[in-house]
């Protein structure tokens, strides 16, 4: 790499890192999920968060972190599900908190040497995952726009939650129950209009490397899932010819989307193909809050880009790896605000013409900037590469 562009990925990083002591501090004590516009705690942004302030070697980050973790095992419900908001104990029902909870104090554990900490929560947090699954096996099925897609239908047995929940059993070693989740994972997905009985749901798409959006008996959709397939990647859920093939679909597909002015720069979108009015998975609400390009229907996350940079380190995709976080570097510089800020680090970008879209200076946006940062620099994932080196 030019000396030019690792000067600008150092500045990025102490940008990012600005962005994170910034929004340590919001309501209640608590991080705020943006710079200016959320001052809210949401508990998913905060816990992806995890993997860059875990790298940042920044106590008052860590400490920050503590407290959250603390609130939220404060919140959690009886039966062991994480609020959406860590400072409000009734606002329930999304099916990624307790997973990422989990992951988040398994490496808050790591951190710190704390092998304790908070084991009753993580109990409770295992046991409300474990029903979950309406077959009482081991694929946990979700409710529609109740993932970080608020704004995007997933049904049933969805990709990305799913492999939060095998990363977490193998953060914990439950590795048996995480054998059982993968062999069930790694059925074809059922596309035909027959069900017959001997054929169980999984997610695997047959002629294809990637693991589908989602699937549930009858229905399910092939469309991609740049965050799942990361998370395939990085919890060995994905073995190591279907990570290459899967890294090698992404990029052939990217050039495409570019061929057809649906993408620019080198960042892959979150999703795609892009749903059309035309299609039958369209709804009419899409019309106003998800276009294709826009938002979950494409729009390019930095957060998620950070996952796929760290996905490639997993694959051994070292220089792609390298491409891919100097794009990121780039990406996340163009700033919406009139505030005068040196990187946005913006919450998406528009994939048809690159332009920020959403709030700056995201917490998720500048965490993952740096885990990704650290894991280009060290060839490693850092926390994570535990989970694919115990099975």
């Amino acid at each position: 790499m030019k000396t030019t562009d690792l000067t600008l990925i150092e500045k990025a990083k102490a940008s990012a890192l600005e962005v994170l002591l910034h929004n340590a501090k919001g309501r209640h004590g608590l991080p705020r999920t943006a710079g200016w516009g959320y001052h809210e705690p949401y508990t998913r942004d905060l816990m992806i968060s995890m993997l860059g302030i875990a790298v940042s070697d920044n106590q008052l980050l860590m400490d920050s972190m503590r407290k959250t973790l603390l609130k939220l095992a404060e919140n959690q419900t009886e039966r062991g599900h994480i609020p959406s908001l860590v400072d409000v104990a009734g606002d329930r029902g999304a099916s990624d908190t307790t997973p990422l909870f989990l992951l988040a104090v398994g490496i808050f554990r790591q951190v710190t040497k704390d092998s304790s900490f908070l084991e009753a929560a993580v109990g409770k947090a295992f046991t409300w995952m474990a029903y979950q699954s309406p077959s009482d096996d081991y694929l946990i099925a979700q409710q529609p726009t109740s993932d970080w897609r608020d704004e995007q239908w997933v049904m049933g047995y969805g990709l990305y939650v799913n492999t939060l929940a095998y990363a977490c059993l193998r953060l914990f070693e439950h590795d048996a129950h995480a054998d059982a989740m993968r062999a069930a994972m790694s059925h074809f997905t059922v596309t035909g209009d027959v069900k017959h009985r001997h054929v169980h749901e999984g997610l695997v798409v047959k002629h294809k490397p990637y693991y589908a959006l989602w699937s549930y008996k009858l229905y399910s959709s092939e469309r991609f899932d740049l965050l799942g397939n990361s998370l395939a990647i990085l919890s060995g859920m994905a073995p190591p010819t279907r990570t290459d093939e899967i890294v090698s679909w992404v990029e052939a597909e990217c050039e495409r989307l570019r061929q057809t002015g649906d993408l620019v720069g080198e960042l892959p979108p979150n999703f795609f193909p892009y749903i059309q009015p035309a299609d039958k998975d369209w709804r009419e609400r899409y019309a106003r809050y998800n276009l294709p390009g826009d938002y979950h229907n494409g729009g390019i996350w930095p957060f998620i880009a950070g996952f796929y940079v760290a996905a490639l380190v997993a694959a051994k995709r070292f220089k792609l790896a390298e491409e891919k976080l100097l794009a990121l570097t780039k990406l996340n510089t163009p700033v919406r605000t009139d505030k005068p800020l040196a990187f946005g680090f913006n919450e998406w970008i528009k994939a048809q013409d690159g332009r920020p879209m959403g709030q700056d200076w995201q917490t998720w946006s500048a965490a993952m900037y740096l885990y990704a940062a650290k894991c280009v620099e060290t060839r490693k994932t850092p926390f994570l590469d535990v989970l694919r080196t115990q099975q």
